[in-house]
């Protein structure tokens, strides 16, 4: 196995700390659960070996969501990348093949190259709306195939499949020889129109993978699963599990059991602050002159780009917003993609931070444009209420070197053509007096330098 550090975990902000970052719109869930929302029970738990296979009880409840599965046809793993890696090393071999859709999230696309395998990308196009095609899926195949991987909803751009596309890639794979079709299934619960079907209850060939840390916000337990009907197959995955961890924390097992006993209770509000989160971001790039984006149809991320005509110096841009603005989003090199594609996490931040990470994109692609700009207009500022198009009436009128305004965070900053700094006014309430600074009456600290 050749290991390398992937950069979607190098980069991420847990690594550089979270609190150097104000708008967190990198991450691809919801909010984080507290403990205490739970209401778990502990005291008279014994700190023993569990069940190899998962706690009985969690492998109930998540079998009771696909007709035809049990207990016996699941596996409970820490976290959907831990399933993840024991398909992965189980089925795939140097001189083994695989068929995986890109973008995609990081471990579906470095694990098999650690392997050594040969990877076949199915490149997604946004043109497409980021669907996949069973005709390319075809011509992908080959003898050498041993896995068709796919994630429904898709992380990062939040396509969904139709239900007939994917029984006819389960199709594809029932009359190869020898290929396995793998589905993370990780943000089901957040389709928009309905789930669905478990992989694993299409087909013996089928193995689906999840985790109750994107929809449930419970990263913190580490509890993912895989489910497949083929009980060789799970016997086989098994052991690499007991070969690599023997089995789960007995702790994160019992609070995962009382989280899925309360999922009908808790799941309504995270659906509806999810919808709430989208058409923030709806309302934000639908006449946006940088950047562009297709509609996701699930999960909590969507996947924007630059537009075309946008002359843009990529890396400034993502220097300016972390150094200047403290916002940070997904690259898209995360996802063997451009850089001028991002990541943009709608479901994690509060509604606050989501606008104010949103008014900091725009500020910051401004500044990093790499070409004359062309004169503003009002609908570049994220308005806040009133107060934003006040200001900016107020900008205009009193600072005539100013030929754009943006809003930064909780200011509206205005910039010459040149892209100098004119003035800064924070976007206080309209009875307020607030703070103003311009280049020629300098207050404050101006904040990092960024070249």
């Amino acid at each position: 196995m050749d290991y390398r550090r992937m950069p979607i975990e190098a980069e991420s902000p847990e690594q550089f700390g979270y609190d150097r970052v104000r708008s967190n719109l990198a991450e691809s869930s919801v909010p984080d659960t507290p403990l205490r929302d739970l209401s778990v029970a502990l005291d008279d738990l014994v700190l023993m070996y569990g069940d190899h296979r998962g706690r009985p009880g969690l492998r109930a409840a998540i079998a009771a969501d696909g007709p035809g599965l049990g207990p016996d046809d699941v596996l409970v793993t820490p976290g959907a990348a831990a399933a993840l890696f024991i398909i992965h090393t189980s089925l795939l071999g140097p001189d083994d093949e695989l068929v995986v859709v890109r973008p995609n999230y990081a471990t579906n696309l470095e694990t098999p190259r650690a392997i050594g395998a040969t990877v076949r990308h199915l490149d997604l196009r946004p043109e497409d709306g980021w669907a996949v095609e069973p005709d390319r899926v075809a011509e992908l195949m080959t003898p050498k195939t041993r896995l068709v991987s796919l994630t429904v909803p898709h992380n990062p751009t939040g396509a969904v499949m139709p239900e007939p596309v994917l029984r006819e890639i389960v199709g594809l794979v029932e009359r190869h020889p020898s290929a396995r079709l793998l589905v993370d299934e990780t943000y089901r619960e957040m389709t928009f129109g309905g789930p669905l079907p478990l992989a694993a209850t299409l087909s013996e060939r089928a193995i689906g993978v999840s985790s109750l840390s994107k929809a449930d916000g419970l990263p913190g337990i580490r509890i993912g699963w895989l489910t497949t009907r083929d009980r060789p197959l799970l016997e086989r995955f098994l052991a690499a599990k007991e070969q690599i961890l023997i089995t789960n924390s007995v702790v994160d097992e019992a609070i995962a059991e009382v989280a899925f006993a309360r999922r009908p209770e808790r799941m309504p509000a995270i659906l509806d602050g999810i919808r709430v989160g989208l058409q923030t971001v709806r309302a934000w790039i639908g006449d946006h002159e940088l950047f562009e984006w297709v509609e996701p149809r699930g999960g909590v991320v969507g996947f924007p780009r630059f537009r075309a005509d946008v002359p843009v110096d990529v890396d400034r841009f993502y220097r300016i917003l972390f150094e200047r603005y403290g916002t940070v989003v997904g690259p898209g090199h995360w996802f063997d993609q451009s850089r001028r594609h991002f990541r943009l996490g709608y479901g994690w931040p509060t509604a606050v931070d989501l606008e104010q990470g949103l008014a900091a994109l725009t500020a910051a692609a401004v500044e990093a444009w790499d070409a004359p700009r062309p004169k503003a207009t009002r609908r570049r500022g994220a308005a806040v209420g009133n107060v934003m198009v006040e200001l900016e009436r107020q900008i205009f009128r009193d600072q005539p070197r100013v030929e754009e305004i943006v809003q930064s965070g909780s200011e509206a900053v205005g910039l010459s053509g040149d892209g100098d700094l004119v003035i800064r006014l924070p976007l206080a309430g309209p009875d307020d007096q607030g703070r103003q600074e311009s280049a020629d009456e300098p207050a404050g600290d101006p904040g990092p330098a960024v070249d």
